[in-house]
Formats: structure tokens, sequence, C-alpha cells
């Protein structure tokens, strides 16, 4: 059974592991100009600073991740005080504060001043989202998310150095891999802790009944659910399942399934060319009039509206 979480990795990727181990000697400060939807960032050697507007800055500690949601630039560095002294654009290019290009290459990251040991490290990696699931996951995060560094370490980081390291076939291909589960291991790392705020739904999760009753909605939402028919699958009776349900979740159950179906319909409708009434009986909806009235109702605009307008600004 699928939940929301494991349901991200369905539409969020890597757009092709741009990892780079930029080395760096203090006085260092990198403003990322990319615009991309979410980045992820981690020192694998020092420590630095994330600082965005209207954000208080962030330490990043060796080790530890962060997790910048947003396009909006942000600057990678020292200390909050430095001055961004490169400047990493939409197209890869890395220049100077005066607009000349570093290195003249179409570097991810770009090396400032050293190669030596002795430098800061620090690696990248940036994605691209796609769905309405994966909004609904990443709307609850902060503009920077961070994830210290657990005590027992964290493997697919260390998997990551030591691959990034290596010049071997099929390397871009793992990396891809190992970033989907870097990312995937921060999230649960970060609603896991006292400050985060997890969603109602997540911490809903944790509990045997509605838990149980979400992984039943998320691993099957065609099926024609009933309060009445969760509740017997809880082994609850209806009244104490929707009151359960309710005071966790935040929303009573079927209002909560039909949200999830039209995500779901909503990413069906911009990533294939099924039609609506496919799309429909696909999400549990009896018809495409049945559909295109709840997706209405939810979204505020209908079904072909939706379609067409992720297709103009995908």
């Amino acid at each position: 059974m699928e939940d929301a979480l494991s349901s991200l990795l369905q539409d969020v990727r890597p757009r092709g592991a741009l990892f780079d181990q930029s080395v760096v000697m203090p006085p260092w400060s990198l403003q990322f100009l990319e615009g991309t939807p979410l980045a992820l960032l981690t020192m694998l050697r020092g420590d630095g600073w994330v600082v965005r507007d209207g954000v208080e800055p962030v330490p990043l500690r060796h080790g530890d991740v962060a997790i910048v949601v947003g396009p909006a630039p942000y600057t990678v560095a020292d200390s909050p005080d430095t001055a961004p002294r490169a400047f990493i654009r939409d197209d890869h290019r890395c220049t100077t504060p005066e607009g000349a290009l570093v290195l003249g290459g179409d570097l991810p990251m770009c090396p400032l001043e050293s190669q030596e040991e002795t430098g800061v490290v620090l690696l990248k990696g940036t994605y691209q989202l796609h769905g309405s699931v994966s909004q609904r996951v990443l709307s609850v995060l902060p503009p920077i998310a961070r994830v210290p560094l657990p005590p027992e370490g964290c493997p697919a980081l260390d998997m990551i150095q030591r691959e990034v390291g290596r010049d071997v076939l099929g390397r871009q291909v793992v990396l891809d891999r190992l970033l989907d589960l870097l990312l995937v291991s921060a999230l649960r790392d970060w609603f896991e802790l006292p400050h985060a705020h997890a969603p109602a739904w997540y911490r809903a999760y944790r509990d045997p009944v509605v838990g149980r009753a979400l992984k039943l909605i998320h691993g099957d939402p065609a099926r024609a659910w009933t309060v009445a028919g969760l509740a017997a699958e809880v082994g609850l009776s209806r009244a104490r399942f929707a009151r359960r349900f309710s005071d966790l979740v935040g929303q009573p159950p079927m209002a909560y399934l039909t949200d999830w179906r039209i995500c779901w319909a909503a990413d069906l409708l911009a990533e294939t060319d099924e039609t609506v009434a496919a799309v429909s009986r696909k999400v549990g909806y009896a018809n495409a009039y049945a559909l295109s009235v709840a997706f209405k109702r939810t979204m505020g605009l209908r079904p072909t509206e939706h379609r067409a307008l992720a297709r103009a600004t995908g």
C-alpha cells in the first residue's frame, strides 16, 4: 500500500543528478539563481550557512541536509554576512559579481579559489516537480528545512560521496537513484523533528486505526469507499471511526478521499493523454460528469481546462 510520502517519489525527480564537489576557501559565498522548484544541499566537508531573503539564516554543519523549497534565489556561504562571490544561473553558468564567466565551463557548481584538501566541500542536487501529489507534500515544508546529521550517520550520503569521486560507467544512473534516496530520507527525518509541525495526515499514520484507513485509501483510491466500509476494515463502528479520523486528520474520511482522488486525477490529466472519462473511472468516479463536478468544486476549473493549463505551462 502506498502513502502520501511514498507517492512523492513518483513525481519528484532529480534533474540529471546535478552533483558536484565544490572546493572553496574562506571567505566564500555562492548565490543560486537557477529557479528550480527544489534543491538539496549538504556539506561534505566543513560548515556553511544557507541564506534567503525573508528567512532566518540556517546553519549547515558537516553532514546536515538542507531542503530548499521554491524558485527564489538563495545563497550558501561561510557566513551570513559574506557577500556573494559567484552566481550560479539557470543555464548552470557560474559567473562573478561582474558577470564574467568562471572557468568558462558549464558546471552545476564552481570551484572559486582552491582545490586543496583543506577546502570546504559543498554538494548540491536539484529536482523538478511534477504533480499535485508532490505539491501536497512539499507545501508543508518551510522555505529552508534543515535536517541535522543523525548520530548514526547517513548511509545514503556516504554512498553519494563515494560515487561522486568515481569515474565509472553508470555513475549518472547511480547518482540519480541515490539522490532520490537522500531526499526521501531527509523528508522522513524532518517530519519526525519536534519543531517540524508535520501535517496532520502524516502524524495520523502512527495511529493503528486511522493509519490503516489512510493506507487503504492511498492503496486503492478508486474503490467505492464509504465511511461504513472503511470503519469495517479497521474494526470500529462507523461513528467512532468517523470521529477518530476527523480528529486526527483534520477532515472527514470522505473529504480526504475526495481530495486525494482529485490530486491523482489532476496528475493523470496533466501527464497522460487519457480521456476525462478514463481518468474518471481510474480515480473512482462513475463518469466524466461526476469527476468534472468534483474537480471544479475542488480545483476551481474543469478537468479539460486543467489539462490545457498544465500543457501550456509545462
